[in-house]
């Protein structure tokens, strides 16, 4: 059994207030709940309006395609946010 975890770090310089970010994470948290089966939370910078930090969580028997689902899932992120996708990292336990 493995779970796997991706953490996306997000810089938004188009937010302007906490609501805004709240809008940008929360269509990226629907749309990888809904595709992927996967569990999504805030994790970090709650209070500031620019930075967020999200980790995705999914638990399989098989590690390679947990990998190839959280590959898929930062795919998919990034298609939604672009360039607002600073740094990620995927790791098992």
């Amino acid at each position: 059994m493995a779970v796997g975890v991706l953490i996306l770090e997000l810089q938004l310089p188009f937010a302007h207030s906490l609501k805004e970010k709240r809008a940008i994470i929360r269509k990226v948290r629907d749309r990888l709940r809904a595709r992927f089966n996967v569990a999504v939370a805030e994790l970090d910078h709650q209070d500031l309006w620019q930075h967020a930090t999200l980790g995705v969580v999914s638990i399989s028997n098989s590690q390679p395609l947990l990998e190839s689902l959280l590959r898929q899932a930062l795919a998919e992120s990034e298609s939604i946010l672009g360039d607002d996708v600073a740094h990620y990292s995927i790791d098992f336990l």
